[in-house]
């Protein structure tokens, strides 16, 4: 099997798909943005081939490169991993004939209104939604809904330029800040009260072959506007038997179900609260800041590889083990700056030592980043223990104990 795959060298663990797919026997073709002699030699190893683009966000640019390697030889497969990139690669897989993820697809998951109406239709439980082109249907939604809303670019992934607001006065601004003046459009949703997490799968041909569940603590646009807040990704092994886990996991099927999606990866955002279990948006990506990881580490096996098998093979090999949950807690640093030293560091080492997976802690000298670049922006330690609640005490303890300092 031939299979194209973009992007190969960023973000970092873009290699471990890449990697995946040559060890389950593909031919792979790497097609990115930098020069062939930037990439290292390990990565390079693993390809039979690259091409350079300009962007492969330039569908174009993408749709010519994919054509000059057809005419080579034939291509089996087309794989993107990263949310920005997706479109771009359904379009070009449309009009090259290659199987997978189609544009009508790929659209409904980029556009979060037509996602929650398409779904909606088909009797999934979602926030009231909207599009909107005008500051007038802004506000004609918000008259009909009430405040808080929340407010994002229609094809944001995760938080990405999400904001609350709770009155006309904050809509109005934030609309400008958007650029609808300017011909931008904009999702509105219901702000819905409740806890939220992700449910992730990998499909074979349409069926769930491999299911997780996880939980943010606190919630996602909380977490990337406070600072003091060292938030938490925490992953569960208890979606087997757990009972309130059944509705979750009926919920992510049935979207699957209706978008007919074959064989990818997906990651799904949810809410429960007074108002019940509410779908919040699906991408047909794995989930961001190296979350599969955790799910290795969870459950004993390689799940990069497992993707590699149902893409090159149909089918998984390694079941589940959920011995463990996992998760991940984020360090932020007293300020933005550079970072000049940490406390408690050798404390969460010497009582929580085997239980760490792994941790990034970055050289003192590192310049920060800001809050809301996200849960791998500075500082953060990766956990496993055979309990969620004792998991999630130790990532807490870690968030409470192990302070990040900068000038």
């Amino acid at each position: 099997m031939h299979v194209l795959f973009v992007a190969p060298h960023f973000p970092a663990n873009q290699r471990q798909f890449v990697k995946a797919l040559a060890a389950a026997g593909a031919r792979v073709t790497g097609i990115g943005e930098p020069a062939p002699e930037h990439l290292d030699s390990d990565l390079r190893s693993s390809m039979v081939g690259y091409e350079q683009v300009r962007s492969v966000c330039d569908v174009q640019a993408l749709f010519e490169t994919v054509r000059r390697i057809q005419k080579r030889g034939w291509v089996d497969r087309l794989e993107s991993t990263v949310e920005a990139h997706v479109l771009a690669a359904a379009e070009v897989r449309e009009a090259t004939k290659i199987p997978g993820l189609s544009l009508e697809q790929a659209t409904l998951c980029r556009d979060k209104p037509l996602m929650k109406a398409f779904l909606r239709k088909a009797g999934i439980s979602t926030a009231a939604s909207t599009g909107a082109d005008t500051f007038d249907e802004a506000r004609a939604f918000a008259k009909e809904v009430g405040f808080p809303l929340i407010l994002k670019p229609r094809a944001a992934a995760g938080a990405e330029g999400t904001r609350k607001v709770g009155s006309f006065e904050e809509l109005d601004a934030g609309l400008r800040a958007f650029g609808l003046a300017d011909g931008r459009s904009v999702a509105l949703e219901e702000y819905i009260e409740g806890h939220e997490g992700f449910y992730d799968t990998l499909t074979v041909g349409g069926e769930v072959v491999y299911d997780f569940a996880s939980h943010y603590y606190p919630n996602v646009l909380e977490a990337m506007r406070t600072r003091w807040i060292a938030p938490i990704i925490a992953v569960t092994n208890r979606i087997d038997h757990a009972p309130g886990y059944r509705e979750l996991r009926s919920m992510g099927h049935q979207v699957i179900s209706a978008m007919k999606l074959g064989t990818t990866a997906t990651h799904m955002e949810w809410f429960f609260g007074a108002k019940g279990l509410k779908f919040s948006e699906i991408g047909a990506r794995p989930p961001g800041v190296r979350t599969w990881d955790l799910y290795c580490a969870a459950n004993g096996i390689d799940l990069y590889r497992e993707w590699a098998n149902a893409i090159v093979h149909g089918r998984v090999s390694a079941p589940l083990s959920r011995e463990f949950s996992a998760g991940l807690v984020a360090l932020r640093p007293d300020r933005d700056g550079r970072i000049t030293h940490y406390d408690g560091a050798e404390a969460i080492q010497r009582r929580f030592g085997q239980w760490i997976i792994d941790a990034h802690l970055p050289n003192p000298g590192t310049p920060t980043q800001p809050v809301e670049a996200g849960y791998h922006a500075n500082a953060w330690i990766r956990m496993r223990h055979p309990d969620y609640d004792t998991l999630r005490a130790m990532l807490e303890e870690v968030g409470r104990t192990l302070k990040v300092y900068a000038r």
